[in-house]
């Protein structure tokens, strides 16, 4: 394949930055490329590595560009990115595209970007003010059907970010998209740090030919314009101001937004706001200073506030030179990776796919990881990816962690399973954009997915996903069943357990799991929007059924010992399309103890399956005669 070419503009006018714009090339960065990379061991561990704090190598899919690129030839260079990322849902690229403080296109000649898979696109400014893109930053529809022309909608529009920038909304001549930004998208997509103005923000395409369905999303630390909700199933948005909203589907939660709606109404809209939220900790995101350094900014933990937090000056918390960083690519091996951790460095992995098989560990107090354009771990002969120790400040953010085709115990151990150690309320571990996929673009065998056993942790935004769809080496000719198959080949048995006490999860999306997508057994875990599919694919109701004989296991289970739990804005949906008969008596089981409390929950049909009670046996059942039509329990509070 053709390498990048790299092309040095012209410096700004900060003192010492150093402007780079990479053309983007055919890059494939992949298992092929880096099967093994991370298994070796070599016998001398490598030397700290050099970083250079104006210009550090972030390897051949990252691309920066100045505001001296001319506004062609970055367009050409992203609408390039588009076309080969548009359709690429279970490729191995990863990318990530930058832009240094300044202006990006105009009212005359705007900047119309649009975002694919394992794309982040994000400013390396202080504040989101300091990058200014005229034009759009968006997602729409694929359509699926008819030559592209139908069947269009955003279900399966996973995996992109876009982060710390302001978007001038500029979209003249363009009919029905002229006026808005659209970000048609569905789980596992991050937009933080953002200042939108200038024209609205629809979070569904309605330009296209229909169903035009958008399922998820996660919004953080943004001001935001008139936004238009559409046919978004559900959406978290979080420490955020909005000038208005329209339109909700099955529960849409606000925590902690200045101009969020009222939830009086409840389930008509299906709005649910939280005034504050209880903890809070944005997202560590790459800036360059003044002087032309880059650094990376660790926002300090906050608790029951509302609205952005760089709107009165610069985010509190502290800023780490990239100096302080071991810049990771997949060649590296595991052993020089800890190595690194161990002398206390922070670590960045570049976007690429890392195979992973032994665990890389996380030890040292206040150390951050940062996947850099959807940085994914895979576990190789079982191994458990990542292990985050019982240590204070800990942050893990922009990680995807897939299982392998072997059995690993779980992907990512926060915390040690028989562990006792305090840790620091005011300093949590946090988990901010982590992603997790068992099957989808590979077999996948885990036993869990994310496993939580320190106390007051901090879970923002991720996605716990058994694959429902994908390659996974099936052969379509061999006369069995796809969904069969998945089912005995793609296996999966618990999404998220946590163990922990005072954790805390504001956007928690976990699905198709074949026992518990979510086991709570932690005292005073608090949950801010929860969304859940249940597994579309076992056989027969004997696979769903509980040892005890109860039918199915529960999309949302809360220990029977727990005495205090919050939930806020959750939904369970089923579809059980490989046998439509198959039966789950509740979607949500929890004990029946004063302090469980559950705000604003439902169960939905989509098309196949029962789930006979939305809780403990209240609620009403959500089966093929109500399909579509959520079942509400708007408070479950147990005497």
């Amino acid at each position: 394949m053709p390498a990048p070419v790299s092309r040095l503009t012209a410096p700004t006018a900060r003192s010492g930055r150093r402007a780079r714009a990479v053309r983007i090339g055919t890059v494939v960065t992949g298992t092929a490329l880096v099967a093994g990379a991370l298994m070796a061991t070599p016998a001398v561990a490598a030397p700290p590595r050099a970083v250079d704090p104006y210009n550090p190598d972030f390897g051949p899919n990252v691309t920066i560009y100045s505001p001296d690129t001319p506004v062609d030839e970055i367009r050409a260079d992203l609408d390039a990115l588009h076309a080969q990322q548009v359709d690429a849902e279970m490729s191995t690229n990863r990318q990530a595209v930058y832009f240094l403080p300044g202006q990006y296109g105009s009212t005359a000649d705007p900047l119309q970007v649009k975002v694919g898979y394992y794309t982040e696109i994000a400013g390396l400014g202080a504040s989101p003010e300091e990058v200014t893109v005229h034009g759009a930053v968006e997602v729409y529809n694929r359509c699926l059907a008819d030559g592209g022309t139908g069947n269009c909608l955003a279900l399966v529009n996973f995996w992109r970010t876009i982060s710390n920038l302001s978007i001038d909304i500029q979209t003249p001549d363009r009919g029905c998209r002229s006026g808005a930004d659209f970000w048609a998208v569905s789980q596992a997509v991050s937009m933080r740090r953002l200042d939108i103005s200038g024209g609205n923000l629809s979070l569904m395409d309605y330009c296209t030919a229909g169903p035009q369905y958008a399922s998820g999303g996660f919004i953080a630390d943004s001001r935001l314009p008139f936004v238009i909700n559409g046919s978004q199933q559900q959406w978290l948005i979080r420490n955020s101001e909005v000038a208005g909203w329209s339109n909700a589907v099955w529960n849409q939660v606000f925590s902690g937004v200045v101009g969020a709606p009222d939830e009086a109404g409840f389930p008509n809209p299906p709005y649910t706001t939280v005034d504050q939220t209880p903890v809070s900790r944005e997202k560590p995101y790459l800036y360059v200073d003044d002087e032309g350094r880059y650094n990376v900014r660790v926002p300090a933990a906050q608790r029951d506030t509302s609205g952005i937090s760089w709107g009165a000056g610069e985010t509190a918390g502290r800023s780490i030179p990239i100096t302080d960083f071991y810049i990771a690519t997949p060649s590296d091996s595991v052993k020089d990776i800890n190595n690194a951790l161990a002398r206390g460095q922070h670590l960045i992995l570049t976007p690429g796919i890392y195979d992973v098989a032994q665990s890389i560990q996380v030890k040292r107090a206040n150390t951050v990881v940062l996947g850099l354009g959807h940085a994914t771990l895979t576990a190789v002969n079982g191994a458990v990816p990542l292990e985050v120790k019982d240590a204070d400040g800990i942050v893990v953010a922009g990680v995807t962690i897939d299982a392998g085709a072997q059995l690993s115990p779980v992907l990512l151990r926060v915390g040690s399973p028989n562990g006792n150690k305090k840790l620091d309320a005011q300093n949590p571990i946090t988990l901010s954009d982590v992603y997790f996929r068992v099957g989808g673009p590979h077999v996948g065998k885990s036993t869990t997915a994310l496993e939580v056993n320190a106390d007051d942790v901090l879970i923002d935004h991720t996605w716990v996903w058994r694959g429902d769809h994908g390659v996974e080496g099936f052969d379509p000719n061999n006369g069995v069943n796809g969904d069969t198959q998945r089912w005995n080949t793609n296996t999966g048995a618990n999404g998220v357990i946590v163990n922990g006490d005072d954790v805390t999860a504001t956007g928690l999306f976990v699905e198709h799991f074949q026992r518990y997508n979510t086991l709570w057994n932690g005292e005073n875990g608090r949950v801010i929007l929860y969304q859940n599919e249940l597994p579309y694919d076992p056989p027969s109701q004997a696979d769903w059924t509980q040892p005890n004989g109860t039918l199915g296991y529960p999309g949302y289970k809360v220990a029977d010992h727990v005495e205090n739990h919050q939930l806020d804005g959750a939904g369970v949906y089923v579809f059980n399309q490989n046998n439509p008969s198959i039966i789950t008596a509740n979607g949500f089981e929890v004990p029946e103890a004063p302090g469980v409390k559950l705000h604003h929950i439902m169960t939905v049909n989509l098309s196949a399956g029962t789930v006979q009670h939305v809780v403990n046996g209240v609620g009403g059942q959500a089966d093929a005669t109500n399909t579509g039509a959520p079942q509400f329990v708007v408070d479950y509070l147990t005497p």
